[in-house]
């Protein structure tokens, strides 16, 4: 966006005009003494230069008052890094979460579309915050380490795919290496959301023992169990109802919370979980007081340069003017 930083400056445009006209003024007033061989001289150049030729001191003026009043062109608005909280991301890619038993946009949709889905909203809100992407099945990745960047962390978690690191689920490595990651960065508040559909069934710790570390380190952790618990489904007999979250630990992942001050929450849909994503939006509020600032270039020498380069023609030609002038004048006999 093209601005000026002193806009008001731009009254100073109309000074010449008022400058000429207050001169000529006094002029037609007080008359003024002719000089032996100037009119002549005066007639000369006037012929040489008729009232068109005054436009470039037009010019040259209202460039350099334009130059003066600071032309900025400002670009889109950055923000600034602040110290806000070191968020982690958890995500089961279990075989589990192929399991369609939820809806999204009035279509049935597998688990792990509806979390990509709703957890890149939560994400693009977390302002502020670094946030860090771990996906885990038979042990836990780290897919994003913190970062400001949410546009990559969403990215990561719409570019993953289930089965892509096994089929099982380790929820005691995916708390371990956020805990280890934490390590890593300055103190902050530190928050992992571990989001699974099941049991810890795989890894080289258990999750008791992670959720353990995590509470000595200041690490809240928040779980989330996702899956309806209602589901139709095709027999030879016709259709049946059954229970898709049979596999939840439920009471595992609520001790897992306590341990850390953390909370348990069950997303049985899509609305539940945008319900508990907004939850934490509220327990673990993001940096109101963001800050931003616009870069800015400057502009003026551009009006400055073109003035110049204006003012060096002009008196080139004045220069060659007054040669010519001075050749056409009598010559006083020797």
């Amino acid at each position: 966006m093209f601005t000026l930083a002193w806009p008001w400056l731009l009254v100073l445009l109309p000074l010449p005009l008022i400058f000429r006209s207050s001169k000529q003024a006094q002029q037609t007033v007080g008359g003024h003494l002719q000089m032996p061989g100037v009119g002549e001289a005066q007639t000369l150049a006037l012929d040489n230069s008729p009232n068109r030729s005054r436009w470039p001191y037009w010019l040259v003026w209202t460039l350099l008052v334009c130059a003066v009043a600071r032309p900025l062109w400002v670009g889109d608005a950055i923000e600034l890094p602040s110290k806000g909280r070191d968020l982690m991301l958890a995500v089961d890619l279990s075989g589990s979460m192929q399991i369609e038993d939820m809806v999204l946009n009035a279509k049935t949709v597998d688990r792990f579309t509806m979390v990509q889905r709703v957890m890149s909203e939560f994400i693009e809100r977390r302002k502020g915050d670094k946030l860090g992407l771990i996906l885990f099945a038979d042990h836990a990745y780290l897919q994003a380490p913190l970062t400001q960047d949410r546009r990559s962390v969403a990215q990561f978690l719409t570019e993953a795919q289930i089965g892509l690191v096994g089929k099982q689920t380790a929820i005691g490595e995916a708390i371990a290496l956020a805990v280890k990651r934490f390590d890593k960065a300055e103190q902050s508040n530190r928050v992992l959301i571990l989001l699974t559909d099941g049991s810890n069934n795989s890894g080289s710790i258990t999750p008791e023992q992670a959720a353990d570390i995590a509470a000595k380190r200041g690490v809240t952790i928040y779980t989330i169990g996702v899956g309806a618990e209602v589901m139709e489904r095709r027999t030879l007999f016709g259709k049946e109802r059954v229970n898709p979250s049979m596999d939840l630990d439920e009471a595992q992942l609520t001790l897992l919370a306590q341990k850390t001050q953390g909370r348990y929450f069950r997303a049985r849909n899509s609305d539940e979980l945008e319900q508990i994503y907004q939850e934490i939006d509220k327990l673990e509020p993001t940096d109101s007081d963001q800050l931003s600032y616009r870069p800015q270039a400057e502009l003026f020498y551009y009006p400055l340069a073109v003035a110049l380069l204006i003012t060096v023609l002009m008196m080139l030609s004045g220069l060659a003017a007054v040669q010519a002038l001075v050749q056409r004048l009598p010559r006083s006999a020797s």
